[in-house]
C-alpha cells in the first residue's frame, strides 16, 4: 500500500508538525501502547483506558477511551501498512485479520507519516473519511478537535522522552 494518495479537503483533513526529536522515538510513541497511554486522549476529556496494538498489517489497533465520567468507548481497527519510522496506516472499517467491521461510529483511515528533518521529525497525520457529510460530523462533535489536541499531547510527550 505504498501509492501516494490526495488528499481531498471535501473528504479529509491534515495535521502537521515538527517534533523536536528523532524519527525513532515518534514511532516509539506511537505503536507501545504504555506511550500512547500519554498522548492519545485529550487529558481535559478523560483517559486511555486500554490499548493494544499488534504493529503488522492486519493486527490489532485497539484503544478504549474513558472519557471525564468513565464511561468507556472501545476503539477497534486493523493496521494496513506499516513501515517502521516512516509510515503507519490503519482504519477503523476493518477488524484484526481484515475482518468486515461492523459499528455505529464514523469510520476512518489514518495515515501517519514521518521524517528526519534535521535533528527532528516533520509528522503528519492525516484522516480520510467517506464522505462529506462523514468529515462535518467529525468536525461539529469535537473529534477533529481533540484529534489536534491530542497530537500536541503527542509533540509533548515525545519532546519529554528525549
Amino acid at each position: 500500500m505504498r501509492k501516494q494518495f490526495a488528499v481531498d479537503p471535501k473528504l479529509d483533513f491534515t495535521i502537521e508538525r515538527f517534533i523536536d526529536a528523532p524519527v525513532r522515538l515518534v514511532w516509539e510513541a506511537l505503536t507501545k501502547p504504555e506511550h500512547l497511554k500519554e498522548w492519545y486522549m485529550p487529558k481535559a476529556w478523560g483517559r486511555v483506558a486500554r490499548a493494544e496494538m499488534d504493529v503488522k498489517p492486519g493486527g490489532i489497533f485497539s484503544i478504549d477511551i474513558a472519557n471525564a465520567e468513565g464511561q468507556e468507548f472501545p476503539n477497534l481497527g486493523c493496521f494496513l501498512d506499516v513501515v517502521p519510522g516512516e509510515r503507519l496506516v490503519w482504519t477503523s472499517m476493518l477488524f484484526p485479520g481484515y475482518r468486515p467491521a461492523v459499528f455505529d461510529d464514523i469510520p476512518i483511515t489514518a495515515i501517519v507519516t514521518m521524517k528526519n528533518e534535521g535533528k527532528g521529525t516533520r509528522y503528519v497525520f492525516t484522516a480520510l473519511h467517506r464522505s462529506e457529510a462523514d468529515l462535518e460530523t467529525n468536525r461539529t462533535s469535537g473529534w477533529q478537535e481533540g484529534t489536534g489536541i491530542a497530537v500536541d499531547q503527542l509533540v509533548a510527550h515525545v519532546t519529554s522522552m528525549k
